[in-house]
């Protein structure tokens, strides 16, 4: 029986049109980088705020990959 072996990294993602395209980002950038990614998780999640206006959207994320054999 073979094991599977995962490992998380965490990264942090920024957008200036939402928390989802934030997150999409970060993942299209983890899998260019990373091979057998398997899932994320969001952490946290922030704004960053100027003259009273949401400017941009900030989240954390766990991401999880298989480590080849």
């Amino acid at each position: 029986m073979a094991t599977t072996v995962a490992r998380v990294t965490q990264i942090s993602s920024r957008s200036e049109v939402s928390f989802e395209d934030a997150v999409q980002g970060g993942i299209e950038r983890a899998t260019s980088t990373l091979r057998n990614v398997q899932g994320a998780w969001v952490k946290d999640q922030k704004v960053e705020v100027a003259d009273g206006r949401i400017v941009a959207y900030q989240v954390m994320l766990e991401v999880t990959f298989v480590l080849d054999d």
